[in-house]
This record gives C-alpha cells, sequence and structure tokens, in this order.
C-alpha cells in the first residue's frame, strides 16, 4: 500500500491498531488534547469563572466538556488529599457562596466533532473569597433583566474598560489610582466585574475601547461568545490594547469589517487627501498627528429579523493629552471622512435605502460636550473660529473647517460624568446615532456621584474601569 493510501485509511479510522511482530499497539489518530489549562489567581462569589488560559488541540471548546467542583484544602495543605463536591459544568461558572473559603477545581474533557481525547484537571491556587457586595452596575441591570425582543430594537453599550496595560504599573497604583487598593487594580480581579457588568446588559451591540488583546482573546472572544456574542479587535497600532466590537450573532449578521490606524493612512487614504492637504505644511502638527496610535473600527451589520435594515456600527478612542484639542478634532473630521466614505461604499455596492441604513458612532472621544467634537456631530459644522484649533499654539491649526452630513444626536444626553477620577472628571464617551434614521427608546440612569465617591473615585472594588458604561436602547424610524 502506498503511503499516502495509508495515511488516507488512517484518517478515516477513529482507531488504528498497529502490529509488530507479535505486540500490539493501538493508535490514537489527531485525539483531542488539552495543551494548558489554567485557572485565574482571583476567584470572587457572585461572578463568572473559567480557564484564564486554555489552549487544545484538534478539539473545540464549544464541544468540550468541562465539570467545576470545590474542595476545602486539608490541613496538611495536600491538594491530593482535597475531598471534591461537584458544582457545576460548562465553560464558565459562577461561584456562589457556598465557595467561599474553598479551592475549585475544573475538569476538561477535549471533544470535536468525531471524538473525545483524555480529561485534564487544574485546581485553583487560590480560594475562593466573598465578593465586593453590592455593585453600582447590579442596580442598573435591573433595567436590562431582559433581551429585546422589538424586532425593529436594539441596545447598544460603550465602555472603556481600563486597559491593564494602563493599570498595572507603579505611576497608576501610587499616582494615577493611588485611591483604589492594588487587589482592586489587578486584571484578574477586574476582568470578573467588568464582563459580569457587560453579560448584565444584555446588549445587542458592545463598543469597547482600551482592550488588551489578550483580554480580547483569553477572555472577551471566549465567555462573549458563550452568549452568542462574536467581535472583532483592533489594535491601536504597535500598541497591546485597541478597540473591539461584538454583536449578538443571533439579531444581527455581519457583513463587514473594517479598521484603520489614522497616522498610519492621513497621507494616503484618497477620503483623507483635501483635509490632510489643509494641515501637513504644519510640520509640528503633522508630525503630532502622524505620530498618534488612535485607530477606528467600523462594522456592517443586516438584521436578521428585518433583513432590509442595516447598521455601520464605528467605534474608536481618540487621543488624551490636555492640550491636544486641536489634534481630537481633527481626529473627529478624519472619524467622519472615514464612515461616510464606508457608508457611500455599502450604500452604493449593496443598493441600501438610507432610510433603513444607520449609524452608530461609539467611543471615548476624550472630549467634553463644550469642544468641537460634539457639535461636529449634532450641528454638522466646525468653523474656523473654534477654540480647540488654539489649544497648542505652535502646533495651531488655521483657517480649517470641517462639517459632516448625517443628523446625529448623543443617545444618553450630556450626562455630568462619564470618566471619574481624583484628577479629572467629565463627560467623554458617547453614543452617536443618526436621528433621522433612529431614535432613542431608553437609556439605563448612570450611578450617582455618591456611588463614584464610595471608594473616592473610580476604578474601585466595586466599579473596574476609570470610565462608566453608557447603555441605551435605540429603534428604527418606521417600519419600513
Amino acid at each position: 500500500m502506498a503511503i499516502a493510501d495509508l495515511l488516507n485509511k488512517i484518517r478515516d479510522e477513529e482507531q488504528i491498531l498497529l502490529k509488530i511482530l507479535d505486540d500490539d499497539f493501538r493508535i490514537d489518530y489527531n485525539s483531542p488534547v488539552v495543551q494548558t489549562i489554567n485557572l485565574p489567581q482571583s476567584i470572587l462569589a457572585g461572578f463568572y469563572v473559567y480557564p484564564s488560559k486554555l489552549e487544545m488541540l484538534f478539539a473545540e471548546r464549544d464541544q468540550s466538556e468541562f465539570l467545576w467542583y470545590r474542595g476545602k484544602m486539608p490541613k496538611s495543605n495536600n491538594a491530593q488529599q482535597i475531598e471534591w463536591t461537584p458544582v457545576g459544568s460548562g465553560f464558565t461558572y459562577m461561584a456562589k457562596p457556598d465557595d467561599v473559603g474553598s479551592h475549585l477545581k475544573v475538569v476538561c474533557v477535549p471533544r470535536n466533532a468525531i471524538k473525545a481525547g483524555p480529561s485534564t484537571e487544574v485546581i485553583s491556587s487560590c480560594e475562593v473569597q466573598a465578593g465586593p457586595g453590592q455593585c453600582p452596575f447590579d442596580i442598573r441591570h435591573l433595567f436590562t433583566q431582559k433581551k429585546l425582543t422589538n424586532d425593529y430594537q436594539f441596545r447598544v453599550v460603550t465602555y472603556n474598560i481600563l486597559a491593564d496595560l494602563y493599570a498595572d504599573s507603579d505611576y497608576s497604583r501610587t499616582e494615577l489610582f493611588g485611591y483604589c487598593p492594588n487587589y482592586a487594580l489587578h486584571i484578574d480581579y477586574r476582568k470578573q466585574l467588568f464582563i459580569k457588568e457587560m453579560l448584565g446588559y444584555n446588549a445587542d451591540i458592545i463598543c469597547l475601547q482600551e482592550v488588551d488583546s489578550k483580554i480580547f482573546d483569553l477572555d472577551l472572544s471566549a465567555v462573549l461568545r458563550m452568549k452568542h456574542l462574536d467581535g472583532h479587535f483592533k489594535a491601536k497600532g504597535k500598541t497591546a490594547e485597541g478597540l473591539a466590537t461584538f454583536y449578538d450573532i443571533k439579531r444581527f449578521e455581519e457583513l463587514d469589517r473594517q479598521g484603520i490606524t489614522f497616522g498610519e493612512n492621513l497621507e494616503t487614504a484618497p477620503a483623507f487627501q483635501d483635509l490632510w492637504n489643509q494641515i501637513k505644511s504644519n510640520e509640528k502638527l503633522a508630525s503630532r498627528i502622524k505620530d498618534r496610535s488612535t485607530a477606528i473600527q467600523a462594522t456592517l451589520l443586516r438584521s436578521r429579523s428585518v433583513p432590509e435594515k442595516h447598521l455601520l456600527v464605528a467605534n474608536t478612542h481618540f487621543y488624551f493629552h490636555p492640550d491636544a484639542d486641536h489634534i481630537r478634532l481633527l481626529q473627529g473630521g478624519f472619524s467622519m471622512l472615514y464612515i461616510r466614505d464606508l457608508y457611500e461604499k455599502y450604500e452604493r455596492e449593496l443598493g441600501l435605502e438610507r432610510k433603513n441604513f444607520a449609524i452608530v458612532f461609539c467611543g471615548d472621544f476624550n472630549s467634553v460636550p463644550e469642544c468641537g467634537m460634539y457639535r461636529l456631530m449634532t450641528e454638522r459644522f466646525v468653523g474656523d473660529e473654534m477654540a480647540d484649533w488654539q489649544s497648542n499654539e505652535e502646533e495651531a491649526v488655521r483657517g480649517v473647517t470641517l462639517s459632516q452630513p448625517f443628523w446625529f444626536k448623543s443617545a444618553c444626553g450630556c450626562p455630568k460624568y462619564t470618566n471619574y477620577t481624583v484628577g479629572f472628571k467629565a463627560c467623554i464617551d458617547f453614543i452617536y446615532y443618526q436621528s433621522d434614521t433612529l431614535r432613542v427608546n431608553d437609556i439605563v440612569p448612570l450611578p450617582s456621584e455618591e456611588e463614584l465617591m464610595a471608594y473616592d473615585a473610580i476604578p474601585s472594588p466595586v466599579l473596574p474601569s476609570d470610565h462608566i458604561a453608557l447603555v441605551a436602547s435605540l429603534e428604527w424610524n418606521g417600519k419600513s
């Protein structure tokens, strides 16, 4: 038999018996196997726990089996002597108050569509701890206890979740977020809070900023996919954090996904050329805006229940520096050129009617309502007299006006705060929506200032980011 024929026969067989002289050897070809499985360093009662790292070969996570157990460590401190009690199954497990003081064990049986492989288990290095008590988002969840069922409505969340890249440093722990206990800044603690918070909003579309690439891969994608939320990630240049957009695959079909970093495209993108040509002669300004890692992400979605309805969901996070109002306003101008270019491309290629095609633009714009970005979005025009242009004299923008053709409103209005730290408090996050095509059905109230001040500011043991999630339900105008 030729080698190729032999290999094909092996692939067609679930079990192979190899006989060498008088000895039989059973061969399991491409058996599913767990290569690595870890549990997080923090487990809180009342929050989801799941493998913090899971690597498998020839296995599918959705088809594999996960069994959860709890047990008390004996006085001998020998984990082999723990008496285990089964407590749950599935990739995620909601730790219970009865688990406090116990270790958890998860047993994974890797599977694919054909067969199962040998089980692998791991025991948590930490005991389950009591949760922080009622969190402000628990109260907010009372407004979003169920998914929306109206085919013409959808719930949107935008949330800067505070990248571990910026929370896990001596400066962050001692200066920037010195009011927050160190344990509550640890990503294994915070991610339990922001994942539970996001899931509790029962959203159809989630736009996230400051997403660590590892958190996207190992946590958000893994857990949200179990709740029928799929998504994609756009890194901010060479930075290890970026943007993530998720959507409910039961409600929307993804038709396209795009994303760019502005600085890398200012000189080459056709849509940017008119604006770029107006500012490129100012070398300091041109250099600064090109050096920024600011990105924008776009997702084209089609409603599964009302197929003529299409959404273009954009997500961004503008530059933060205090002397950069002019940079942010230019980033707003380039954003709307990019969005307009995509909108018109999809409209033309798919033959879409504007009454059935709407834009939702979410993000951390690092720009307060008094600045030019809000005016550009809600009034559609910013003149050359705007104070933002002069926020840095050496880079001042002169003789430039901006306009965009869409009618936008802010779904959540202009709350007093969406970012709340000791050093800075303001409204800088927005869900902009096309008001001639969509309307606001309802919004979820934000935490009170008393809740935000409970630990001086946020992040805190009960709020995992220095930003507050915005949550709004939008509805299509008319029924066709």
